[in-house]
This record gives structure tokens, C-alpha cells and sequence, in this order.
């Protein structure tokens, strides 16, 4: 088993930048790809950025060069940069990790953090 927990929301103004984290626990050595996704008020999660274990990225165009995805040295760590936010990027960003035990893949999912962007 795997569990998320998502950090570093908060409000900010436009224009501003804020950093979230995502700290894995557990079975961390069953993780393939994670990624950051978001859902407004009204609107269906969506993705924001993936990245697999290889280190490969994609982005949604609307964050492309202003959102930066990475994972730090240990493997059980994810963080998203967030520059240069805009009020449509207020949301509840939320982290997945796909995992792979025992030969059977599940998904896993933070309970999410805040991002209120004022403009």
C-alpha cells in the first residue's frame, strides 16, 4: 500500500508563485508514475503534469513554462512550481502515483491541497 500526502497550498496573488510537495509512504518502491492533477468548483479533475520514473514530463498546455514538475532524489518525493499563477488556476490540486505490487497496478490519490490565486 501506498499513501499520498499533498502540501504547500495556500493563497497567493496573481503573478505569484507557490511550490507543493507530495510525500509517498509505504510500498514507495512500487511507484511508477506520478502526477499532479486539479479540480475547480464545477469542473472535472483534470490533468496538470506527469512524470514517470524515467524522469520523462508532460504538461496540459495551459501550465506549460509556468509549471514545473519534478521528483527529488529519494523516490518518494514529488514536488510542483508553480510561477507566474493566474486566478484560473485556483483549485485543489491533488497528487496520483500509479503502483505496481504483486503484478497488479492500482492507482493511489493525495486527499489534496488548496490553491486560491487572487487576482
Amino acid at each position: 500500500q501506498v499513501q499520498l500526502v499533498e502540501s504547500g497550498g495556500g493563497l497567493v496573488q496573481a503573478g505569484w508563485s507557490l511550490r507543493l510537495s507530495c510525500v509517498a509512504s509505504g510500498s514507495i518502491f512500487s511507484i511508477n508514475t506520478m502526477g499532479w492533477y486539479r479540480q475547480a468548483p464545477g469542473n472535472e479533475r483534470e490533468l496538470v503534469a506527469i512524470i514517470t520514473t524515467g524522469g520523462s514530463t508532460s504538461y496540459a498546455d495551459s501550465v506549460k513554462g509556468r509549471f514545473t514538475i519534478s521528483r527529488g532524489s529519494s523516490k518518494n518525493t514529488m514536488y510542483l512550481q508553480m510561477d507566474s499563477l493566474k486566478p484560473e488556476d485556483t483549485a485543489v490540486y491533488y497528487c496520483r502515483a500509479t503502483t505496481t505490487i504483486r503484478g497488479r497496478d492500482s492507482e493511489v490519490w493525495g486527499q489534496g491541497t488548496l490553491v486560491t490565486v487572487s487576482s
